[in-house]
């Protein structure tokens, strides 16, 4: 090679550096402060007759570029697959550019990882972690995969953003001409879901694109990501088979039939030692609401909650008696074993029920397909009112629901039919968190005693809270429940009452000190008597996205006494105030009786889950309620 095409070589790979470069670059101004961008991500699903029954193939492509110096440490990424969704096959592999020419360097490592959520969960679905080497700013991690559908019923919604930024997303659909697919597209708000719909031989072509899409903004209080993210859900409605329509899913009657396979042959032989602890729990109880309470809380006190997800055991109650033997079970042997007892105890209308938690914003109108529901409780209806029992969650007292299904609807099985329900959202008033404290002061210092109370669903968080801790750890952590005025309180002594009564509100009786948190100057005392200051944090932020999502509705009822000192005098107490609007009410009261300042706090909000539109009047209450929160009374030496 001669001198002058040596330089244009040099010249070329360094102008071939510099465009990577430079596209770099501009990715980076695009997506600033992120460490990798999404280049491509798809997914391409084949719907066809094989063996006269649906067959589904899913192909995946996933393509990043790094952009920074910690995107280098996102070097794995894993494949979930399960016995129902088996993994066929799959690549990855690295790309980087070395002399102006890409290649390939293989994932190094390839392990299987069992996946979990909870606290306790056994679960077929496992993961592939791929992992990847030779990463540097300008590399991509790229893969492929193809999995299997085995059930027709079970696919995967497709979420069209995640937390890092996507050049462009893809679903894709290739479905037999005599097969009939339904959709529905969820939290599209930028309207920025481009479809397309085209025919070729015998098969129909849905895809779905959406590009620059801009990553998920996590939030605190927000409801959960697929109530933020646009994705789609895609079903079968049906397809032909020797002429004829077999339906699949497309309304609740579908879905129910679906479902009623899973349980229809279950708990069909009696277990007669399980009849007899029945009877026994049940004995001397005249009502069936008796009954039916006696054996909710007993399975909430001898079945362990364990989650399952094992191929169709992810679907399928457990006999009632094996639920009885092993003393475990997920929600849906709970369920099982609640109704067979409820038989037993010839309590009618006791049944089974699924129903989706809050994490999930579908309804059955919405799409009707196991998507929609991701737990199983149990139900009983007394004089034409539905009562919801689920057993996963020990602390909460019979009649009420558990938090996370406040306000879901509920299948509910009915023999051969079903109804819908809406689970209610649990009142504030039945969530009621009270407290008296009476205090009185020894130099800057405030004494206290006082006792707290707390019922419904707050009294469960509690308890969960709280735990089986014992000694200094419960010690510590009953200390934060009670904090009251900064970090000085020392709480002195405490004694709980109830713990184990669902029935009864749980209550500590108490004793503190709270040093600093008078202030005197001259003549003068200043002393606040807001110790506790609920919804303080609730400011929702100007540019927030999401929705605002409250545990559970609360009513806060505080009533705090000082005692004046003998040598001092109330020279100015604060004005009373009062709100009340849809999402908040709360109301603020102080009274002089004798030598003792009262005041009255009694504070609720009133909506679960707070729109865009509920902001500005939330904030307004809020800041209002914390310029309250600042004020203090006056003490004046006497003269």
């Amino acid at each position: 090679m001669n001198k002058s095409s040596l330089q244009g070589c040099i010249i070329m790979l360094l102008g071939l550096n510099l465009s990577a470069q430079s596209d770099i670059n501009e990715m980076k101004k695009r997506y600033p402060g992120y460490s990798e961008l999404i280049i491509k991500e798809s997914q391409t699903y084949s719907f066809s007759i094989q063996d006269k029954k649906p067959s589904i193939l899913q192909d995946n492509y996933f393509e990043s570029v790094i952009l920074s110096e910690n995107g280098i440490h996102n070097n794995a990424e894993n494949l979930s697959f399960s016995q129902l969704v088996p993994l066929k096959s799959y690549e990855g592999f690295t790309s980087v550019k070395i002399d102006g020419k890409e290649k390939k360097i293989p994932v190094k490592e390839i392990s299987y990882v069992a996946e979990s959520s909870g606290s306790v969960f056994h679960s077929d679905v496992k993961s592939k972690k791929l992992l990847f080497t030779n990463l540097d700013i300008g590399a991509k991690k790229i893969y492929s995969y193809q999995s299997e559908f085995l059930d027709p019923f079970l696919l995967h919604k497709f979420v069209f953003s995640g937390h890092i930024p996507v050049e462009e997303s893809i679903l894709e659909i290739s479905v037999d001409k005599d097969m009939e697919i339904g959709y529905k597209i969820f939290n599209n708000v930028a309207n920025d879901i481009e479809f397309s719909q085209t025919s070729k031989r015998k098969k129909n072509i849905y895809r779905w694109t959406r590009k620059n899409g801009k990553p998920l903004k996590f939030e605190s209080n927000h409801p959960g990501v697929l109530h933020i993210a646009p994705h789609i859900m895609v079903y079968i409605r049906s397809y032909k088979l020797d002429d004829k329509s077999v339906p699949v899913l497309g309304n609740v009657g579908n879905l129910y039939n679906y479902y009623k396979n899973f349980v229809s042959a279950i708990n069909k032989k009696d277990d007669a030692e399980l009849a007899e602890t029945t009877k026994k729990i049940t004995t001397n109880l005249n009502t069936d609401e008796e009954k039916i309470k006696a054996i909710y809380y007993w399975v909430k006190d001898h079945i362990k909650y364990v989650a399952f997800e094992y191929g169709y055991e992810g679907f399928i109650p457990r006999e009632a008696s094996l639920v009885y033997q092993r003393k475990f079970g997920d929600c849906k042997d709970m369920s099982s074993i609640i109704t067979t007892m409820a038989r037993y105890a010839s309590i009618k209308d006791v049944n089974l029920c699924w129903i989706g938690t809050r994490r999930l914003p579908y309804t059955y109108a919405d799409v009707a397909t196991p998507g929609v529901d991701d737990h199983m409780i149990a139900s009983i209806t007394l004089d034409g009112k539905t009562i919801f029992l689920d057993a996963t969650d020990t602390e909460t007292r019979y009649g009420l629901p558990t938090g996370f299904i406040q306000g879901k609807e509920a299948l509910i099985q009915r023999g051969d039919s079903f109804s819908i329900e809406k689970v209610p959202v649990v009142s504030p008033e039945m969530n009621l968190q009270q407290e008296h404290i009476r205090i009185h002061t020894q130099q800057n210092t405030i004494h206290g005693k006082a006792s707290y109370q707390t019922h419904g669903l707050s009294r469960s968080d509690v308890l969960h809270s709280l735990g089986d801790a014992t000694k200094e750890k419960r010690f510590n952590k009953i200390k934060d429940l009670l904090l009251k005025g900064n970090n000085k309180f020392k709480l002195k002594e405490f004694k709980e009452e109830n713990i184990r009564e669902r029935d009864l509100p749980y209550r500590i009786d108490y004793s503190f000190t709270l040093e600093n948190f008078m202030v005197s100057t001259g003549k003068q005392s200043f002393i606040s008597l807001m110790l506790v200051k609920p919804f303080e944090k609730n400011i929702i932020e100007q540019n927030r996205e999401s929705k605002y999502d409250f545990d559970n509705l609360t009513q806060y009822k505080y009533t705090i006494e000082l005692e004046i000192p003998q040598s001092k005098v109330v020279n100015n107490v604060p004005q009373n105030i009062s709100e009340s609007n849809d999402l908040i009410d709360y109301k603020i009261s102080y009274t002089l009786q004798d030598k003792t300042v009262i005041l009255e706090m009694d504070l609720k909000n009133k909506k679960l889950m707070l729109e865009k539109e509920d902001f500005e009047t939330w904030n307004e209450s809020i800041k209002k309620l914390k310029a309250k929160y600042q004020e203090t009374i006056v003490l004046a030496d006497r003269s």
